[in-house]
């Protein structure tokens, strides 16, 4: 999918940023990872341990005097934001909707309950992000460091010295930043677009190793609210009868 050429059947869910930005069933690794990162949904990249244990891109752009002032400005967004909550839409790759809401809580928790007839729980605690599935009665656990969530959740953000950060385009009310989270990647999979004035996290894309996207836009957003921590504790699966963890 290029920028400028969503399909009709995307535009009806995500706001008009004409922006390509990044769902399976569980039966592998790459299709589970594949669902986590249609859920991505937060707000900061880190440099370090970007993308499945791969180390971030060795070389750093060199950004134009407009670039890096975009950069700093989102970086300054990016810290000052505590938490986050939030409506949903998530379309994946075949054009399917999935809807929900989100809570995050700086540093690494995140939470996605998707609505009905989704069977689907997410949940980051900081270290471990479990995607449950009351369908299949399965919870599929994986490192923080090993998801794309890791470039949303981070604590201390640096763009400007972030050597994933590929490219950073400013345009009339809007700023996307485009980051690989691979060395040997040659383009980048990770495409996080914000409204400008005022500044917002709006949307995000993720493309797989399969090159398919999966976009989540964000909605009726609220910052800096209280959110129970006990929203991001991940349960013992054997207290869920019937429930089948997958490490």
């Amino acid at each position: 999918m290029s920028r400028g050429s969503l399909s009709p059947r995307l535009r009806f869910a995500l706001p008009d940023y004409r922006l390509p930005l990044p769902s399976a069933t569980f039966e592998g690794y790459d299709q589970g990872m594949r669902r986590i990162a249609k859920i991505l949904v937060l707000v900061a990249v880190t440099a370090a341990a970007l993308g499945a244990g791969q180390a971030p891109p060795a070389r750093q752009i060199e950004f134009s005097q407009e670039g890096r002032v975009a950069l700093a400005k989102v970086g300054t967004y990016l810290n000052g934001l505590r938490s986050l909550e939030g409506d949903f839409s998530q379309i994946g790759p075949s054009g399917q909707l999935d809807q929900g809401r989100f809570f995050l809580l700086k540093p690494g928790r995140l939470r996605f309950e998707y609505q009905p007839p989704s069977p689907l729980l997410v949940v980051s605690d900081g270290h471990i992000v479990a995607v449950f599935n009351s369908k299949m009665k399965t919870v599929d656990r994986y490192p923080l460091t090993d998801t794309p969530l890791d470039l949303i959740l981070g604590d201390k953000i640096d763009l400007l010295h972030n050597s994933a950060i590929l490219s950073v385009q400013h345009t009339a009310g809007t700023i996307v930043v485009e980051a690989r989270t691979a060395k040997n990647r040659l383009k980048p999979n990770i495409i996080i677009t914000f409204s400008d004035s005022p500044l917002e996290l709006r949307q995000w894309t993720i493309i797989d190793d399969q090159g398919l996207p999966t976009t989540v836009a964000m909605r009726n957003l609220q910052s800096g609210t209280a959110i129970s921590e006990a929203l991001f504790v991940l349960r013992e699966t054997k207290a869920a009868v019937g429930t089948k963890s997958r490490n």
